[in-house]
C-alpha cells in the first residue's frame, strides 16, 4: 500500500532544510544573483559544509550523511524555493559523486568519496559536455591515451558546473574514437592536476549563484586505477549517474515552481483591482487552481521515482518521467506567475523574474526535454 505520509526522520529533514535556507541561504540570494559572473561565494559553501548538506548524498561508510533519495528530495526541495542556484552547487557534487557511486571500485570509493565527504566544503564536477558534444556522448572528442601505468588526457569541456571550484572533477573522454559510446570511459581527476585549468566563466541568464565554465585538459596525466569502472563502460556509467541525480533535478524545478506559485497566489490575495482582490476574479483563480496541481502532480512522479530507487526496483523512466514533467512545468508555472503580477511581476522589484530565468534551464541541464522523452519512448 502507497502511503503518502512523512516519516518523523523526513520531516525532520524537511524542517531543518527549510529553516537552513531561511537562515543561511535567503539574506544572499539577492546579491548573489545580481553580481557580475565570474562570482563565486565560497560562504554560502561553507555553510552547507558546517549543516552536512555538502556530503549527505554520500553514503554514511564513506563519511557522507547516507540519506536516501526521498529524504534528500523533500530537503532538497525546500532549498530550492529559496534558490535552486545556490543548490546547483550541491547538484554538481552530487552528480560527480554518483558517478563514482555507479562504477567505481571499492578502492576509489573508499579513497574519493571519503575525500567529498570530508567537513570542509569540498565540491565535485562531472564533465562531460564538449563545444561539439552534449546530448549526443557519441560525439565526444577529448582523447585519453594510455602510456604505461597512466592515462594522459587532452581536450575541452564546456558549461560545466563547478568548473573551476571543484576539488574533483570526473571527465569522460574516448579512449578510441572510432568506437563511439563503446570507446568511452571517466577518469577521475583532481583539481590541483598539472594541466588541468579553467577556461571561460560562463554569463549566464539563470542560476547566477553557481559558477558554469570551461575545463581545459591539457596532457593531464593521471595514474590507470583512475579509470572509472571497466574500460570501455564510461556511456553506462553516466547513464545510470544521471538517472540518480534525476529526481534531485526534479526537485530544484519544484522548488522554483513553488517559490513562483506562492509568490502570485500571497499578490492576488492582495493585489485589489475593480473593487475587490485579484483572486477573486475566476480567471486568476484557477490559473492558480492549475498551477498548484501542476506541482503536486510533479512532486508526486518525482517521489515515485525515489520510492522505486530506494527499493531497489528499476526506476529509468519514472526518474525521465519527473524530470520532464516537472521542468516544464516550472516554466510554464513561472510564466503563469509573471503574468498574474502584471508589470510588477516583469521587474527586479519582486523575484519572480529571477524564478523565469532559473526555471528555463531546468528543461536543459542533465539532459534536455527532448532527451527525457527519447529515454521513456525507449522504456515504453
Amino acid at each position: 500500500m502507497i502511503g503518502f505520509t512523512l516519516t518523523e526522520a523526513q520531516m525532520a529533514a524537511q524542517k531543518k532544510a527549510r529553516e537552513f535556507a531561511e537562515k543561511h541561504m535567503k539574506p544572499y540570494v539577492r546579491e548573489l544573483d545580481r553580481m557580475p559572473s565570474p562570482h563565486f561565494d565560497w560562504k554560502i559553501v561553507d555553510r552547507f559544509a558546517s549543516a552536512g548538506y555538502t556530503s549527505f548524498f554520500i553514503p554514511k561508510e564513506y563519511g557522507g550523511g547516507g540519506v536516501d533519495s526521498l529524504t534528500m528530495a523533500i530537503a532538497c526541495e525546500e532549498m530550492s524555493v529559496v534558490c535552486a542556484g545556490i543548490c546547483s552547487v550541491l547538484g554538481a557534487t552530487m552528480l560527480a559523486a554518483n558517478c563514482l557511486k555507479a562504477g567505481g571500485t571499492s578502492e576509489q570509493k573508499n579513497k574519493y568519496l571519503s575525500f567529498l565527504a570530508e567537513k570542509k566544503g569540498r565540491l565535485g564536477a562531472l564533465a562531460i559536455t564538449e563545444p561539439n558534444a552534449g546530448s549526443d556522448l557519441g560525439a565526444v572528442s577529448t582523447i585519453a591515451r594510455k602510456d604505461k601505468d597512466s592515462y594522459v588526457i587532452n581536450g575541452l569541456k564546456s558549461y560545466i558546473s563547478n568548473a573551476g571550484v571543484a576539488d574533483l572533477y570526473i571527465v569522460v573522454a574516448t579512449t578510441d574514437p572510432a568506437k563511439k559510446y563503446a570507446g568511452l570511459d571517466f577518469f577521475i581527476v583532481p583539481a590541483d592536476t598539472p594541466g588541468l585549468s579553467a577556461g571561460k566563466i560562463e554569463d549566464k541568464l539563470g542560476l547566477r549563484a553557481s559558477q558554469t565554465g570551461a575545463v581545459i585538459l591539457d596532457n593531464v596525466r593521471v595514474p590507470a586505477d583512475n579509470l572509472v569502472g571497466k574500460p570501455g563502460t564510461g556511456f553506462l556509467v553516466a547513464m545510470q549517474a544521471l538517472d540518480l541525480s534525476r529526481p534531485i533535478m526534479s526537485v530544484n524545478a519544484i522548488g522554483i515552481a513553488r517559490a513562483a506559485y506562492e509568490a502570485a497566489l500571497e499578490y492576488t490575495r492582495k493585489r485589489v483591482q475593480f473593487g475587490k482582490p485579484l483572486f477573486n476574479n475566476q480567471a486568476v483563480a484557477f490559473a492558480l487552481a492549475d498551477m498548484a496541481t501542476a506541482i503536486d502532480a510533479a512532486r508526486l512522479l518525482t517521489w515515485r521515482a525515489c520510492c522505486l530507487l530506494d527499493s531497489g526496483q528499476e526506476f529509468t523512466k519514472e526518474a525521465s518521467m519527473a524530470k520532464l514533467f516537472s521542468s516544464e512545468a516550472a516554466v510554464e508555472i513561472c510564466s503563469k506567475a509573471m503574468h498574474l503580477m502584471g508589470a510588477v511581476g516583469y521587474t527586479r522589484d519582486l523575484p519572480v523574474e529571477k524564478f523565469f530565468r532559473d526555471a528555463k534551464a531546468m528543461t536543459i541541464l542533465e539532459g534536455t526535454s527532448e532527451i527525457q522523452r527519447r529515454i521513456i519512448a525507449q522504456e515504453l
